[in-house]
């Protein structure tokens, strides 16, 4: 009950507070806030890498009501229900948390598992005029600071300013065997769905931290990841996939992957007003009337208008018109910005996988 918790307050960049009650860790957080129109999806969505460095408004109003699944692992080693191994928002901001959970894979409440991440957490929040003030003003830092902790203590921290790949990428390399063909797997935050949806195609993966030179690897397809942050920070990765793009073996990428891919072929990227966060961004196959609803996470988008004559855009956002994929001409190189394996979310789209997979 909220008459129960401690007052906490939100406090942005602009000026603008907002009040509330904490929930979660005990504790301030400070990061860059974006918001997700998710109705579903927060224990996928708070493990997903892609969300490093940054606080998480849910603008759907209620959360927490079917609580979290207990942790468990495939013979893989992969999270069986979640999307990696820890939470990566800096906080979580919602409008009405759901004291009591009712779910038959729930074993404990988003609060405690809040608390046991160390991830602080604030409810009561107006989440609805929050995303309005995103949308209108666009993602902007700020810090959550609960009762007792002076403001001014709490240091403002940019994500932008850092390499978020390099904190969420694996740091050694990991085998997945499988009895059909070699991919390379870049990771740059990569959801354990993606690594799911491949494994299921029989292929044997080999993931490599961002920056390695997969380019001294046998493989017979190259894979990029998701991730978070700015992809210009990437430039090593960059330079490893132009590499790879002076030869003929298929390369497929996703969301961080498509903005990887886009700069290794000379094209730029830019950062989106708000970004695009959600599980019903519509997408179009261009050139055709395909349209897909589709699952996406990313703050930066690639600029179409400077793709080489040797490319061309695969995919067009509905909404605002910005790029969600490219495809090379004559090559077997394509990449998405949304996320094909959604979890959670629509999964429209995974007949890419098999796209890819029919390359190699």
């Amino acid at each position: 009950m909220a008459q129960n918790r401690k007052k906490a307050t939100l406090v942005l960049s602009n000026g603008h507070r907002m009040e509330g009650w904490s929930f979660g860790y005990d504790a301030a957080a400070s990061g860059e806030v974006v918001f997700s129109t998710a109705m579903v999806g927060y224990p996928e969505s708070l493990t997903d890498p892609s969300y490093s460095g940054q606080i998480l408004c849910v603008s759907y109003p209620l959360i927490g009501n079917y609580g979290i699944p207990s942790e468990e692992f495939d013979e893989n080693g992969l999270c069986t229900s979640f999307e990696s191994e820890k939470i990566h928002v800096r906080g979580l901001i919602i409008s009405d948390y759901s004291e009591k959970y009712s779910h038959w894979d729930a074993v404990k409440s988003l609060d405690e598992w809040l608390r046991e991440q160390k991830v602080p957490g604030i409810f009561g929040i107006d989440t609805r005029e929050l995303t309005k003030i995103l949308r209108e003003e666009g993602s902007m830092l700020g810090k959550i600071v609960p009762e007792g902790v002076v403001e001014d203590d709490v240091p403002a921290y940019d994500p932008n300013l850092d390499n978020q790949v390099d904190i969420v990428s694996c740091k050694e390399v990991i085998e997945y065997p499988g009895q059909g063909k070699k991919i390379v797997l870049v990771d740059c935050g990569v959801k354990h769905q993606i690594l799911r949806c491949l494994i299921r195609r029989g292929v044997r993966i080999t993931r490599v931290p961002w920056d390695y030179d997969f380019n001294t690897l046998d493989w017979d397809g190259l894979f990029i990841s998701n991730g978070p942050g700015n992809p210009q920070f990437c430039t090593a990765a960059v330079e490893h996939i132009r590499t790879a793009l002076k030869g003929d073996r298929p390369v497929c990428g996703i969301c961080m992957g498509n903005q990887l891919l886009s700069l290794a072929a000379g094209a730029g990227t830019f950062k989106l007003k708000y970004g695009h966060r959600s599980h019903n961004q519509p997408v179009r196959m261009v050139g055709t009337d395909r349209c897909f609803i589709t699952s996406q996470n990313h703050g930066f988008a690639v600029d179409s208008s400077t793709l080489g004559p040797d490319w061309e855009p695969y995919f067009v956002n509905m909404n605002d018109g910005t790029n969600e994929g490219i495809r090379h001409r004559s090559k077997p190189f394509f990449s998405v910005q949304f996320h094909p394996e959604a979890s959670s979310g629509p999964v429209d789209t995974e007949f890419l996988f098999d796209e890819f997979i029919s390359k190699l």
